[in-house]
């Protein structure tokens, strides 16, 4: 007999020595649970149970269908407890929800089973912020993961998320006017699996020092950046609650650095509400045929009232405002000629070997043969001066030091993949047609600290399966410079 089991965690992470939260529904008289290690390899961890089982029921969709559950609400399954080893090491960990009576027919999973459903993830940290000495705080994009979960299992196509039938609320004791989405709610392992876990196990076999925090974490703890030197933004990384970017502005101000190995970075602003399991964002995604309110208020860089009047490249240096995305199955085809190199001699570039032309020949390319640049990718404004080298205008809002030193246009189309979207629909709907050219890029500046953007959600692909050394190298560069003690030089 086939048996149904899925959960959800109480909170995504949790600090050693303290009490892991998750809820389980399930047609199985008992469970257990198996958590894993992400690192060098998945580590098996721990077996616990077992638990009793209790079957409940999706919440219904406010529109009536059947097959559609609510996005909107906690779920309120059956809760259950695991207290955290003080000996488990930071990281994030992958709990594995079983059957009792299929646990011996179950074999230990392996890294190339880290997807799937029956899962979930949470991030383990230690007592205190930078308790083991690790000057690196990687950041799991975990709002944005919520928003895109549909809260499917195996057999069930729920399609309750964000994109997939939202439920949107106006202004009131529930919060802000927008979308709502409920933190708890199941929908197993996706994003984890594509772009942390190849990278996490980059970090490791590279013998870095990390500690990690979700995007709650985050908002909550005023002073969770202070013993860190570098935060990690990585893969995709969208929605951000205005706490969030608040303190890492200060950190950059204060002289922190950041790497974002992401994009569509920052574009949406969240309200989390209901003590923080569920957030509220008034975004442009339709509700049926309509669109419940545009313009959408909570996207960061148009102005007032139509907008939070932030740009996000004031944060990052780049914006999807000036980038794209390739539609179709995800992640979909990809361009594969890479970034053009520009100020082949900045620290960055150091023992990559690459040239950005200035010799007389043709500029290398960072990444070249391999899927860099997408799904999503991230740019400025920019021009280019008499020798055809890239620079930022700053005219939307990119800090005026921002070093472009690798770029790809975006040509609208290829022979060999999708034709581009132009970053989001609400692009041309703002602005009515293209204000400049559009390009995947790559740069830093340093306004305190010093904040380095990939532009690409895939650089941790690339870097984390090792398909380009040039990527590689340039990744090495950048953690090995801004998780040093001290001020960096971001000239060349």
């Amino acid at each position: 007999m086939t048996r149904m089991i899925e959960g959800y965690m109480e909170r995504e992470s949790v600090i050693v020595g303290r009490r892991l939260g998750f809820h389980v529904s399930t047609d199985a008289a008992e469970f257990r649970v198996r958590f894993y290690r992400l690192g060098k390899e998945l580590s098996f961890m721990a077996e616990t149970g077992p638990y009793p089982g209790v079957p409940a029921a999706a919440p219904p969709h406010p529109d009536g269908v059947p097959e559609h559950a609510s996005p909107a609400v906690d779920w309120h399954w059956p809760s259950y407890h695991h207290t955290v080893p003080e000996d488990w090491p930071p990281g994030i960990y992958l709990a594995h929800f079983i059957e009792a009576e299929e646990i011996r027919r179950t074999p230990l999973l392996d890294d190339s089973q880290i997807e799937g459903f029956g899962r979930e993830f949470f991030v383990v940290r230690p007592s205190r912020p930078g308790a083991t000495g690790a000057r690196i705080l990687y950041k799991k994009s975990t709002y944005t993961r919520h928003a895109y979960n549909r809260a499917d299992r195996a057999d069930v196509q729920r399609a309750a998320s964000l994109y997939d039938n939202p439920v949107y609320q106006q202004a009131g004791p529930q919060g802000p006017r927008g979308h709502r989405l409920s933190l708890h709610r199941p929908g197993g392992v996706i994003d984890l699996a594509y772009w942390d876990a190849p990278f996490i196990a980059w970090l490791e076999r590279g013998g870095y020092e990390v500690e990690y925090c979700t995007d709650l974490d985050l908002h909550e703890e005023p002073e969770l950046l202070a013993p860190y030197r570098l935060l990690l933004s990585v893969g995709h990384d969208e929605y951000w609650s205005a706490a969030m970017r608040g303190r890492v502005a200060r950190f950059i101000a204060g002289g922190g650095n950041v790497a974002f190995l992401s994009a569509n970075t920052c574009w949406w602003r969240i309200h989390p509400v209901d003590g923080n399991t569920a957030f509220v964002s008034d975004t442009d995604h339709h509700v049926g045929e309509e669109y419940p309110h545009l313009p959408a208020t909570d996207q960061w860089w148009p102005a007032p009232p139509d907008g939070v009047g932030e740009p996000e490249n004031t944060l990052t240096g780049v914006s999807f405002r000036n980038g794209g995305m390739w539609p179709g199955a995800w992640p979909g085809d990809r361009p594969r000629e890479g970034y053009r190199v520009q100020h082949a001699d900045h620290w960055v570039y150091e023992g990559t070997g690459l040239r950005d032309g200035t010799g007389g020949g043709p500029a290398d390319a960072l990444g070249a043969g391999t899927p860099l640049i997408g799904y999503e990718c991230d740019g400025a404004a920019f021009a280019r001066d008499a020798d055809g080298v890239a620079y930022a205008t700053g005219a939307d809002g990119t800090p005026e030091s921002f070093l472009i030193l690798g770029i790809y246009l975006l040509d609208p189309v290829h022979d060999d993949f999708h034709h581009l979207k132009w970053g989001h629909w609400n692009c041309p709907a703002r602005e009515g047609a293209l204000t400049g050219p559009r390009a995947a890029t790559m740069g830093l500046y340093t306004a305190g600290g010093t904040v380095f953007t990939a532009g690409t959600t895939d650089w941790p692909v690339v870097c984390g399966r090792e398909l380009d050394a040039g990527v590689v190298r340039v990744t090495r560069n950048v953690l090995d410079r801004l998780s040093a003690p001290g001020p960096v030089t971001a000239d060349h």
